[in-house]
């Protein structure tokens, strides 16, 4: 049995990254509070990422200023125990890897007032494919559908992530109207 020691929070905190770093896919961004500015939702994750201006603006020279582009890359987070809030040395969350770049980026981040250093992020490789248990999902999925653009849209998805032949020949059968019988 794997321990944890998760706070009750609604964000992310430096001490959930202890373990080690870890890779998500970006689910959405919308606005956040005055202190952090935006909230950013991690898929498969119940808590907010608030990252600090910083970070923000790394993941803005990295994938540009439109949100919408960045749901669905990916990102490694990590703890980085020397980050100071005021005189305090507390740790936080940093980048170390982001999809969507061909090779490592260096950027320019404010330490302390008055004092930036450079911070590299390195590309992280594409996600691993489909796993055969994710095919199955789609042919539950595909057998709740009964409307074909539904189950198109689906067989485009499954395709897309990879998805094996016979699980594509399945969904795209049920996308496919038969005929009434002639009743002649």
């Amino acid at each position: 049995m794997k321990i944890t020691a998760e706070p009750r929070s609604d964000q992310w905190n430096a001490d959930d990254f202890i373990g080690g770093s870890r890779t998500f896919a970006i689910g959405g961004v919308k606005d956040g509070t005055a202190e952090q500015k935006y909230d950013i939702a991690l898929e498969g994750e119940t808590r907010a990422w608030r990252p600090p201006l910083g970070m923000i603006r790394v993941l803005m020279q990295a994938w540009g200023d439109e949100s919408k582009v960045w749901v669905g890359r990916r990102v490694t987070l990590y703890r980085d125990p020397t980050i100071r809030f005021g005189s305090d040395v507390l740790g936080g969350i940093r980048i170390s890897h982001l999809s969507h770049i061909d090779k490592p980026m260096n950027f320019k981040v404010t330490t302390t007032r008055g004092k930036r250093a450079t911070y590299t992020v390195q590309p992280l490789p594409d996600a691993p494919k489909a796993a055969p248990a994710l095919a199955r999902d789609w042919l539950a999925e595909a057998g709740k559908l009964s409307d074909v653009a539904a189950l198109r849209a689906l067989w485009s998805e499954a395709k897309a992530a990879g998805a094996d032949q016979p699980t594509l020949a399945k969904i795209q059968a049920l996308a496919t109207p038969t005929p009434a019988p002639d009743e002649s």
